[in-house]
């Protein structure tokens, strides 16, 4: 073990993830015209993404990718990597649907197709999913009846807001859901009440928009707490070069705000942070998975 992972192990570990989807896939910029020009417009996600990957071996981390099963079909070769070098592959749906747009068959649908092409690609049961643009809300959560009976273990599309709890400490990131079908972890995205309004600072537009130093305090309170902050980030977020696409100005100011200073950030978070996938520091869910199979071929295997 390197003096860099025994320094990692000391530390509060908190959850890095990156939702892989194409720059023109944002929710922000979708209209039925640009979803059926998808296939002709530039891909930039596979050179970000292997530029992402990069970074995280420099800094000897492993994260969780959420990976949309459109991007998979495509890059296919991307995906085997991902698992290759040791992070976590979930699924971010198939079609970057909205959930609140979708009936709970059409959600169902979604979710086996990514499940499966993802599973196919990497050998590894996937155990995790991230709805686009966190859009399991409580009025459509029954979705999280259905992630429980397609197999998937865990759920990271919902805000937590920063709230103490009885004992005096930040509220976990993790929390266990009885469905129907059985139980599942939602592992949840923080937000801060600024004046009453509560802000996502867990990553993305929020992370540009604010200076590093934000981002780094609300960690180091999370760390004195001894709790784990989740964070998300998209690979388009480093590539300043990417085409800029029509839409609303509101859009084009959050998706294009900052895009040159994100890498650099990403390499000071990696410097003062300790970060890994989901399956390997949120206890709940580590008791839930078995240690890895000892055969040519290593899978996550769930405990039943």
């Amino acid at each position: 073990m390197s003096s860099s992972q025994q320094r990692q192990e000391t530390r509060v570990r908190h959850v890095l993830s990156f939702d892989v989807e194409e720059h023109f896939q944002v929710s922000a910029f979708w209209s039925d015209a640009r979803r059926q020009q998808w296939d002709r417009l530039e891909s930039r996600v596979e050179s970000n993404t292997l530029r992402l990957m990069e970074l995280l071996a420099q800094a000897e981390t492993k994260a969780t990718f959420f990976v949309l099963g459109w991007v998979a079909e495509r890059h296919p070769e991307l995906v085997r990597t991902l698992a290759k070098q040791g992070h976590e592959v979930a699924s971010h749906g198939y079609g970057h649907e909205l959930v609140t747009n979708q009936t709970d068959s059409e959600f169902r649908d979604d979710v086996r197709r990514s499940k499966y092409i993802l599973e196919d690609l990497t050998g590894e049961e996937v155990l995790g999913y991230r709805a686009p643009s966190f859009s399991i809300t409580d009025q459509n959560s029954w979705a999280l009846t259905i992630l429980a009976e397609e197999g998937y273990l865990y759920d990271s599309s919902i805000y937590a807001r920063l709230q103490r709890s009885e004992k005096g400490g930040r509220e976990r990131c993790v929390r266990e859901i009885v469905t129907t079908a059985g139980k599942i972890h939602e592992v949840a995205l923080p937000t801060a009440n600024l004046c009453g309004i509560q802000l996502p600072i867990a990553g993305g537009g929020y992370f540009r928009l604010f200076p590093y130093s934000v981002s780094k305090m609300f960690l180091r309170q999370f760390e004195k707490a001894g709790h784990q902050f989740v964070m998300y980030f998209h690979p388009w977020e480093i590539d300043s070069d990417q085409p800029q696409m029509d839409g609303p100005l509101v859009s084009r100011f959050r998706h294009y705000l900052n895009l040159k200073k994100t890498e650099t950030r990403l390499q000071y978070l990696l410097r003062d942070f300790a970060f890994a996938p989901v399956v390997k520091v949120i206890q709940p869910i580590r008791k839930r998975v078995q240690t890895l199979v000892q055969c040519d071929t290593p899978q996550y295997v769930v405990c039943r």
